[in-house]
């Protein structure tokens, strides 16, 4: 909770300084929105010719017309508005509108966390989770398999976790979700155990899932001379966070944050 309560932050953060997030209106690739520069051709009136940038309303300045609204628009759909608010202002007849985008700031996206390359980047047309993921140069060595997806959605923020692993081993791509400009991405860290006692090499260790008390054991490096598998102990917390102290059986599984305990041998 404290891993999402942070992204949320960065997330508000990002927010406040005047960077936009798509709602779901307005998800997609190639949608105009705020911060948005655009360079906006007329064919046959080059005095027309405007560099604009789209404002916090989702609006642009453009010569005649005044302040012209298309945040939430395709460059097709924001010309062919143009192109009508021309001719029924009876500016032009029939004109031929083309809009270049020099940026586009509203498409970008935060992927943070255990990736190897975090940081803020532009995605153009349709991209699904996989190749973002792809493109930050993959999850970390320890980085785990939950990615977060943090979007704006009529007015609130939706949170979804997605097991990547999961659906990869499974083949279930409808899981693989889309990803929209102002999208966050947040990758979590991978579970871990904890060894001790009369092991080989006590320390923590990733959690692979379904994971045994004899896998955990073996990943510590197997019993020490003076180790025993007989009374293998597990201290754990429970839902009300109070620590337990648990006999377990070489195939119970290990949870996320277990400490097990290796005793000495009496013989």
């Amino acid at each position: 909770m404290k891993v999402i309560r942070l992204a949320l932050c960065l997330f508000l953060l990002c927010l406040a300084n005047g960077i936009s997030y798509a709602g779901s209106e307005g998800a997609g690739g190639g949608l105009f929105g705020p911060g948005d520069a655009l360079k906006v051709l007329v064919y046959g009136s080059p005095d027309l010719t405007t560099e604009t940038k789209v404002n916090e309303n989702g609006k642009i300045t453009f010569p005649l017309l005044g302040e012209v609204a298309i945040g939430g628009l395709t460059p097709a759909a924001a010309e062919k508005k143009i192109a009508d608010l021309l001719e029924s202002g009876g500016y032009l007849r029939k004109p031929q509108i083309n809009i270049l985008t020099a940026t586009l700031h509203s498409q970008q996206i935060s992927v943070l966390g255990f990736v190897r390359n975090q940081g803020r980047y532009a995605i153009e047309g349709q991209r699904s989770l996989t190749d973002v993921l792809a493109m930050v140069g993959g999850i970390s060595p320890d980085g785990g398999n939950i990615v977060t997806l943090i979007r704006a959605q009529g007015g609130d923020f939706v949170k979804e976790e997605i097991d990547v692993l999961a659906m990869i081993r499974s083949g279930d791509m409808s899981l693989n979700r889309t990803i929209y400009g102002g999208d966050l991405l947040y990758v979590e860290s991978a579970p871990r155990f904890y060894i001790y006692g009369e092991v080989q090499r006590p320390g923590f260790f990733r959690l692979e899932p379904n994971m045994t008390v004899v896998q955990a054991l073996s990943v510590g490096g197997g019993l020490s001379q003076r180790g025993t598998e007989r009374g293998v102990r597990i201290q754990r917390r429970d839902a009300e966070g109070v620590l337990r102290v648990i006999k377990v059986k070489p195939d119970d599984l290990v949870q996320p944050d277990d400490v097990v305990y290796i005793q000495e041998s009496l013989f």
